[in-house]
């Protein structure tokens, strides 16, 4: 499907988050479920991020078949992140909320920071699902001081695509480490003259600043620990100079998300750092991205049937970058109907809420007590891409499954589930490592400029 690779909030606007406000929230406006509560009709306002004409119209059926079950009606709000953020605040201070919230993880802990969150609704529902069968990383991500500020319910994770088949000609193994991953990439450069590695590097964009983090967290760096700033470390100097090196490995100069993405389907570069989203992209299977290598004219599938993934770079240290959405009930929301609705589009609603777009909304509860791995099982069933023609299986076998089912339950972002995350969320959305990084590009030592990356970092911790 087409997708941005790393999807980034747009910038708030004031008038259009009103409206939303405006148009919705719920009428019930406080802690104890208002008139559903004690016995009155029922209703849930949802908030999703999910925009698209298709994925609001397949919510809108998931509510339908909630409503005919439970008898509460649902309202579906499409609201992008920045949005949710200004109208959750407006709403909070006029004491008018929805009742659930579609949200990143990041979200999560900025809004329980402000009070905004019902912390022990999302607990009980987590608590009734059985806290064993959600993706204990997910669970990390969205537990602040130990307790549960919201209920994670899909993601999706960056993976390496390869050519197999470049590969082998190249005569190297698939990478199994980002130092292997590095001297794979160089060697391909060097014996077939085509990219060995398409990612995102260009010096202060988002696509480096997540390009960045995604091989630094699997290289074993971490931004800070207990308050600390570490991107100085040993294990982040590595990493620089292996980002550094899968850079250099590039014919065509400094990738952007979408050149990246190109290279690969063009078959001028052997590996690819994406996120899910290409799986169907790689089958043909979405017209507005068709894959255009020389043998994809005849096979629009050739892509797909050559393609292998890495989806943990490092097993011995798993820490995939990737994305967690999670639903969470606003403070003075409608508890016990938000409650019920939650359950549901975990449960018997799981199914068909990840089907809205399969490839970007892995499980995040796995399976249930019953069946641990119920859902990544039917995730893998589901069809993939605008007209789901095929299945994930289908295009790359069983196995393929169950290396998706370990990068998810790897899924990891920097400072998930601790007082850091603030400062790793800021450090993120305002590029400071991007910023950062070009001085490598030109020559610098990688323990300069991880140096020069602590010090940015520190400034940024000084004014939280």
């Amino acid at each position: 499907m087409t997708s941005r690779f790393w999807p980034r909030w747009a910038a708030t606007v004031a008038a259009v988050a009103a409206v939303g406000v405006a148009a919705g929230c719920s009428g019930s406006g406080d802690g104890d479920g208002g008139e559903g509560a004690s016995g009155g009709d029922q209703t849930v306002t949802f908030w999703t991020p999910q925009t698209t004409p298709e994925r609001l119209a397949a919510q809108e059926e998931i509510a339908e078949a909630f409503t005919a079950e439970s008898g509460i009606e649902v309202e579906v709000v499409p609201m992008a992140g920045a949005d949710q953020d200004q109208a959750l605040a407006t709403g909070a201070a006029s004491g008018d909320v929805p009742d659930v919230i579609l949200h990143a993880s990041t979200q999560t802990s900025a809004w329980n920071s402000q009070g905004l969150l019902d912390v022990e609704a999302s607990s009980a529902a987590v608590d009734s699902l059985g806290a064993d069968t959600f993706n204990q990383h997910a669970l990390e991500a969205v537990t602040v001081d130990g307790s549960t500020a919201a209920v994670p319910s899909d993601g999706w994770i960056h993976v390496v695509a390869y050519r197999a088949d470049l590969l082998e000609e190249a005569g190297v193994d698939a990478p199994t480490s980002v130092d292997e991953l590095a001297a794979a990439a160089t060697t391909v450069k060097e014996e077939l003259g085509i990219t060995g590695m398409a990612l995102g590097t260009q010096a202060g964009t988002a696509s480096a600043t997540e390009g960045i983090q995604s091989i630094f967290q699997s290289s074993g760096c971490e931004l800070a620990t207990d308050g600390d700033v570490t991107i100085d470390s040993p294990e982040c100097a590595r990493a620089a100079e292996n980002f550094l090196e899968l850079r250099n490995s590039s014919t065509a100069g400094d990738f952007d998300v979408l050149s990246a993405r190109a290279a690969y389907m063009n078959g001028d570069a052997a590996m690819l750092l994406f996120s899910t989203h290409i799986l169907d992209e790689l089958a043909g299977l979405d017209e507005a991205t068709p894959a255009t290598c020389a043998e994809c004219a005849d096979d629009p599938a050739f892509l797909a049937e050559n393609t292998e993934f890495v989806t943990v770079l490092d097993e011995t240290n798993p820490a995939q970058y990737g994305a967690i959405l999670s639903y969470g009930v606003p403070t003075g929301a409608n508890t016990e109907a938000a409650q019920q609705y939650i359950e549901y589009v975990l449960g018997e609603g799981y199914v068909d809420t990840l089907g809205v777009a399969t490839e970007g909304r892995i499980p995040l509860r796995n399976g249930t007590p019953e069946n641990p791995t119920e859902f990544i099982d039917a995730w893998g069933e589901l069809g993939i891409g605008p007209g789901q023609e095929r299945t994930s299986v289908e295009l790359y076998g069983e196995e393929f499954v169950d290396d998706m089912s370990a990068g998810i339950n790897a899924v990891y972002l920097w400072g998930m589930g601790t007082d850091d995350a603030a400062l790793a969320g800021l450090v993120s959305s305002q590029g400071v490592l991007a910023n950062q990084i070009e001085p490598l590009y030109s020559g610098a030592d990688p323990e300069e400029v991880t140096a020069a990356m602590e010090q940015a970092v520190s400034e940024v911790q000084a004014g939280l």
